[in-house]
């Protein structure tokens, strides 16, 4: 019985880390190359006290659980977190309410150096 349990939660991390379908996912490096590009909109949504603490400049604080209506849904959305986690909740979330292009930074703020 407990061989169930143990399936059942690494399914459920398995699909809290698994890009939603039409969420491009990009490294750190990758990142880097596209900061300056200004028909993108850089997300970071992790809380207020972790971008106060480190943040990426070209970044926009708007925290997970927040609204995201106010974003063009003509650019693409670069969304980024601590880890890539909540970055790629917020891409489910983005990708339901209608954005079209999405990105993910996968590894997030700890990844970047």
């Amino acid at each position: 019985m407990g061989w169930i349990f143990i399936v059942v939660i690494a399914a459920f991390f398995v699909w809290k880390i698994i890009p939603s379908k039409g969420v491009r996912t990009i490294t750190t490096k990758e990142l880097k190359n596209i900061l300056n590009d200004q028909e993108k909109v850089f997300v970071d949504v992790r809380t207020p006290a972790e971008f106060k603490a480190r943040n990426i400049r070209q970044f926009k604080n708007i925290p997970l659980g927040s609204s995201f209506d106010k974003l063009p849904k003509d650019k693409e959305i670069v969304v980024i977190c601590q880890s890539g986690m909540r970055s790629n909740n917020a891409c489910k979330q983005l990708k339901k309410i209608g954005f079209e292009h999405v990105t993910n930074v996968r590894g997030g703020m700890s990844a970047w150096n």
